[in-house]
């Protein structure tokens, strides 16, 4: 039987599916689907088509940092996002950013203060506030409209409307689903090439919240492709987020899979430094048949001897430069 990375992937997820174990999958290239099918899985597409949405503006209850608030979590985060979309931002830009996304969530009545994502259920009294649902919170066209206002961030906003008017306006919705499913496959496939990074993140993020919800039940999640997020054509700050997750995972009772098919590429985000670092935190590192050239490019990053060199090269695949991480 050939083994590949996409069929050792699929093995992994079958066996965590039968022992109970929650799965969140960022699937880019639509090689889960009928895996999931076949588990009972749900699936969850974004794109020109779908009639599911996700608000990259939400904040959840689940977000919150150990050294940070709501609001102080969800921004840094974003940060990373429109660094996606605006091409990397100098120091002043990210400063004129957070301050039109602060006042994008002032707008709808959230603050720094974490009382202020809290309120009170209508029509009810004598009861606990409720945490604000996705339709409380701000959705890219708020934001849209807020840096149209100022000529310093005029730029930013032109480059919003894809997002708000153009092609990919499923991005400007509020949140319509929900996940109470343990294997959930995240389908951004008909995002296209250029976007993928997109769907990717917004997944990430969420899957993220999902993930911390409660530390007592073990769950898994797999980032396909994930050079898409930590290589060159990604930023620091979006890097440096999934590198926290692979940092952090254990202490909420997760694992976290790294997936990918291209040495070079996941090394070519500021000198190699965040796929090292992944590498790094890695239990488990599974290695396919590597060409001479990627073998020599994961040795630079990672310390595998002469015979491990050897035995990578020798193996017999019909997928070469395959390599997961988990």
């Amino acid at each position: 039987m050939v083994l590949g990375k996409s069929f050792y992937t699929k093995l992994m997820i079958l066996r965590y599916r039968l022992l109970g174990i929650e799965q969140y999958v960022v699937d880019p290239e639509r090689e889960y689907e009928k895996l999931a099918k076949n588990l009972n899985g749900s699936i969850i597409k974004i794109g020109p088509t779908s009639q599911t949405y996700i608000n990259i503006l939400d904040i959840r209850k689940e977000s919150i940092e150990d050294e940070k608030g709501f609001l102080a979590t969800k921004i840094s985060r974003l940060i990373g996002f429109f660094n996606l979309i605006f091409g990397e931002l100098n120091e002043e830009e990210k400063a004129l950013l957070e301050e039109k996304l602060i006042q994008c969530y002032k707008e709808k009545e959230i603050t720094f203060d974490d009382n202020s994502l809290y309120k009170k259920e209508e029509n009810k009294v004598n009861i606990k506030p409720v945490f604000k649902q996705s339709k409380d919170m701000p959705i890219l066209e708020d934001l849209y409209n807020i840096l149209g206002k100022d000529k310093k961030t005029k730029k930013m906003q032109i480059k919003l409307i894809p997002f708000v008017k153009g092609s990919l306006n499923f991005f400007n919705n509020y949140t319509n689903i929900e996940f109470n499913n343990k294997l959930i496959i995240a389908d951004v496939y008909d995002l296209g090439e250029e976007n993928l990074k997109y769907g990717m993140y917004l997944f990430t993020d969420l899957f993220w919240d999902k993930i911390k919800k409660d530390r007592s039940i073990k769950k898994s999640i797999y980032l396909d492709e994930i050079w898409r997020l930590i290589g060159v054509t990604s930023n620091k700050d979006v890097a440096s987020f999934i590198y926290k997750i692979f940092k952090t995972i254990r202490k909420y009772g997760g694992s976290a899979v790294a997936i990918t098919q291209d040495i070079s590429d996941l090394f070519s985000l500021d000198n190699g430094v965040y796929g090292r670092c992944i590498i790094n935190n890695s239990s488990i590192r599974n290695y396919f048949s590597l060409e001479e050239e990627n073998i020599n490019i994961l040795q630079k990053y990672e310390n595998i001897s002469d015979r491990e060199k050897i035995e990578i090269k020798s193996l017999k695949t019909r997928r070469i430069t395959d390599v997961s991480w988990c």
